[in-house]
């Protein structure tokens, strides 16, 4: 049976984690008050996102409310779980503010380690009060290119797996020899949308505001890998039918059912109908029939019929946008300005703020408005954020332009986490190489207050 995971995090620790905005500082050097901008912090407000998408058909709403508890519920072995995974499900990395979102104030990995028996150890890049991180091995034994999904945890000692014994990788030594890097979950907010942002649409932002560009150094060429012809460029397109790719940190996803196949196989263990093969193929640890998750050929309704994968892809196809707030930190006014100045520094040349999708099967989806500050390409990102992994034709200093809508409830950034801090975090987009480096020089260029102005409107996002 599949146990419903807690959707309703303590909000005790979040009080205390939030950050307060606009500090007024005394400077003893002049004798007057100077003003330091500063993150407002995670946005306090009932969560902003997590439901459905609006318009959609009475029998849609099964097909999402099916995928949401789906989505929210907890694998156990003898379904299939493992035999190494990163945690038993969905919900547990994506609940901040709400299910779908990323990850929440207490980390659930760390009453994982040993949760129905566990023997595990926790790993020492994972924390109680950090992020929700998978790891990544940059490079083989023998060097070379790894760039692989090693699970933190196994199913040895839990309930269901006896006779299984499974070693956890060797952490300490590949940290030792710099050859971890960290990824934390993206939330899928209005996911459907943006899968339904047409290619031309893609292109067509990406060639616009060239001499801009130019001057910043943000690139802007597609490229597109089909067979038989390559042009160079910046996005990531999908090997098989050469069309844009936009999902995970360097869009290696093309579609939300391959991300969720790949999400259930790679941090659950769950083999499925597009990932059938055990990651860990160990004997004595297989207590499921192979793939764990399948069609339900028997089932009685079409919502029953599908496999959890199908669940997954339909829960985040009409999972609704984020709603931004109006007056909220900082009042109306900040946030305006704030707007106007991310646009005039050069933000949104790559955090292209909106989209319209194209005409769509589903109507809810159809010629709709895509605020997601995202022009979903692949930009080169410098030394400073690098983690030396390529994936599809996005290389080791490649990622995703993320997404900004519903920053203002997010706590962790950045691909791996490293900061809670939004200010740090966009000073981290500038180091050598980086394609940003222009648009932060502006950016620190501004007057403290028009820097809270832009601090408090990626906030009320």
């Amino acid at each position: 049976m599949k146990r419903q995971l807690v959707t309703s995090l303590s909000l005790a620790g979040s009080v205390a984690a939030l950050f307060f905005f606009q500090i007024e500082m005394a400077s003893s050097q002049f004798g007057g008050f100077s003003f330091n901008a500063r993150d407002p912090g995670v946005r306090g407000d009932p969560a902003g996102a997590g439901g459905q998408i609006a318009g959609l058909s009475p029998n849609q709403v099964l097909f999402f409310a099916s995928g949401a508890a789906d989505f929210g519920s907890a694998e156990e072995v003898d379904e299939g779980l493992g035999p190494r995974m990163n945690l038993d499900g969905c919900g547990g990395c994506h609940i901040q503010p709400a299910l779908g979102g990323t990850s929440p104030f207490v980390n659930p990995q760390v009453a994982f380690a040993g949760k129905d028996g566990g023997t595990d150890t926790v790993p020492s890049f994972i924390s109680l009060n950090g992020p929700v991180r998978e790891a990544r091995f940059v490079k083989n034994p023998d060097g070379t290119a790894d760039g692989g999904v090693h699970a933190l945890f196994t199913i040895t000692g839990r309930t269901g797996a006896a006779g299984c014994t499974l070693a956890q990788p060797d952490f300490a030594a590949q940290l030792a020899n710099h050859n971890v890097i960290f990824r934390i979950p993206t939330p899928v907010f209005g996911a459907g949308l943006i899968e339904q942002i047409p290619d031309a649409a893609i292109a067509a932002n990406q060639a616009s505001d060239q001499s801009q560009k130019q001057a910043l150094g943000i690139k802007g060429k597609p490229n597109f890998h089909v067979a038989g012809r390559t042009i160079t460029g910046m996005t990531n397109n999908n090997g098989n039918d050469g069309t844009i790719a936009r999902f995970g940190w360097k869009a290696q996803n093309k579609s939300l059912l391959l991300f969720s196949g790949e999400a259930y196989n790679v941090e659950m263990g769950i083999t499925n109908e597009l990932f059938q093969t055990e990651r860990d193929e160990t004997a004595e640890c297989q207590f499921a029939d192979v793939p764990n998750d399948v069609t339900n050929f028997e089932a009685a309704t079409p919502v029953e019929a599908l496999g959890g994968i199908e669940r997954f892809a339909n829960f985040m196809r009409f999972l609704a946008p984020p709603v931004p707030s109006p007056d909220s930190p900082g009042g109306a006014d900040s946030i305006a300005g704030g707007r106007a100045l991310f646009a005039s520094v050069g933000c949104a040349l790559c955090h292209t703020p909106s989209f319209t999708t194209s005409k769509s099967t589903i109507a809810a989806l159809s010629m709709q408005p895509v605020n997601l500050f995202s022009d979903l390409l692949v930009h080169d990102m410098g030394d400073g954020l690098a983690d030396g992994v390529s994936q599809g034709e996005a290389g080791p200093q490649e990622f995703r332009t993320a997404p900004l809508w519903g920053l203002g409830q997010r706590i962790f950034f950045l691909h791996d986490g490293r900061t809670a801090n939004l200010e740090r975090a966009i000073r981290e987009h500038s180091s050598t190489g980086s394609e940003a480096n222009g648009v932060i020089a502006r950016f620190n260029n501004l007057r403290e207050r028009d820097k809270q102005d832009v601090l408090n409107f990626l906030r009320s996002l």
